[in-house]
């Protein structure tokens, strides 16, 4: 298999100027990736009646989802070293849009379920094809930048989604609701092409020359591993919050439903704000302990919640601080993996190894519904909330783990 290599782009006074296109073409793109991860829930009570389905049978739409993109992930960072970021990009999104419509034109449940795959296939290309670019690409002295950004564009477009396609589907009907939002991939697939020249993270090299690293040599190492865990970890700890937080607090802490609902949107919103403060500190100083130290009091405020010793009106600040925290350590975790990948096997493995310890993510959102969905129907409320405390925790001893190159 042929890898891609490429001299770092030295500092010019150009430098800044590309770097910030750069940046904010690919954060673009990684917003429209977030934006599709939502492409059928909010269309759920349309699609519901429409086919006869319930929850259990639509839901499984987005296990389909998450199971073809952690397994497309993985595999997607291969695709990424052998035929270049930019194309496996540019494919990943023409798949969005040939979900949008597809999911337009539905005619049966199996339909719904071919959408989900083809949005799941196209996100999987997100993770191994952004970050090889961003580290190709982007000065070294803007990356932490580069990763908050990434992140908090990412966050963007979970919100837009929702937005977009109840408001539209309330108006003009479900159908053209998915239409459009395939469309939403057409401005970033253009854009991605017309600057696919700066874009252009590297060119094929001679086999010869990573002879000495096998294609799956990678998986050997231990730190890549703990990577992988690491981001499933914190990612079920997400998913557990994403899902069950309003329930969650309306039960404990007897919150009417808009107030809990609220209190969710408080955690994402302040977790957007922690990544962009995040890159600041990672690019400052990104190692392990600033991981450790923001998601150990996130752990801790979980744990006041579940305790439920404070009174019902300090439950949207705990709820902004574990968001806040959990988005400072977002930027320096992103490095920390970047770091586990050049250690040994440099630029030329960028794809395959952000392919597979990003495929993490896929497997705790698809996870997490169903541990944490069992404590909820046994009616284990508090539960819900110290299973994201200790999982926190675990992802604060793997993290260090690899900080030590363990």
């Amino acid at each position: 298999m042929s890898a891609h290599v490429l001299t770092e782009i030295p500092e010019s006074p150009d430098a800044p100027a590309a770097d910030a296109r750069i940046i904010a073409l690919i954060g673009f793109a990684h917003g429209v990736s977030h934006f599709f991860h939502l492409l059928l829930p909010p269309l759920f009570p349309w699609l519901m009646p429409e086919f006869g389905l319930s929850f259990v049978e639509v839901g499984a739409t987005m296990t389909t989802f998450f199971v073809v993109s952690g397994v497309g992930q993985a595999l997607a960072g291969f695709a990424v070293d052998r035929f270049g970021a930019l194309r496996v990009l540019l494919a990943g999104i023409g798949c969005f849009l040939a979900a949008g419509l597809g999911l337009a034109f539905a005619t049966s449940s199996g339909a719904l379920f071919a959408a989900a795959a083809l949005a799941g296939l196209g996100n999987s290309v997100f993770h191994p094809a952004d970050f090889t670019v961003l580290n190709r690409r982007v000065s070294p002295a803007r990356l932490g930048h580069a990763f908050s950004i990434h992140g908090l564009a990412g966050n963007l477009g979970w919100a837009a989604a929702p937005l977009f396609l109840t408001g539209l589907a309330s108006v003009a009907g479900w159908r053209v609701a998915a239409a459009a939002a395939g469309c939403v991939a057409l401005p970033a697939l253009l854009l991605l092409w017309r600057h696919r020249a700066l874009l252009d993270a590297g060119r094929p090299a001679p086999a010869a020359q990573h002879a000495a690293h096998g294609a799956l040599d990678f998986l050997r190492v231990g730190p890549v591993w703990l990577c992988f865990l690491f981001f499933f970890l914190i990612t079920a700890a997400f998913g557990a919050l994403q899902n069950y937080a309003t329930p969650v607090l309306q039960t404990l802490y007897g919150l009417p439903l808009g107030v809990a609902a609220g209190a969710l949107s408080t955690y994402l919103l302040a977790g957007a704000g922690g990544i962009l403060i995040g890159g600041f500190v990672a690019q400052r100083q990104a190692d392990d302990r600033i991981i450790a130290v923001a998601l150990g009091v996130a752990a801790l405020l979980a744990v006041l919640l579940a305790l439920q010793w404070l009174p019902s009106w300090a439950v949207l600040p705990l709820m902004a601080g574990i968001g806040f925290l959990t988005g400072i350590a977002g930027p320096s975790r992103d490095l920390l993996v970047r770091r586990a990948a050049t250690a040994r096997f440099g630029q030329a493995a960028y794809g395959r190894i952000y392919g597979f310890v990003y495929s993490g993510l896929d497997a705790g959102l698809a996870t997490a519904p169903l541990v944490f969905g069992g404590l909820m129907d046994g009616g284990r409320h508090a539960a819900v909330l110290a299973g994201v405390a200790l999982l926190q925790g675990a992802a604060i001893l793997t993290a260090l783990r690899v900080g030590r190159g363990d």
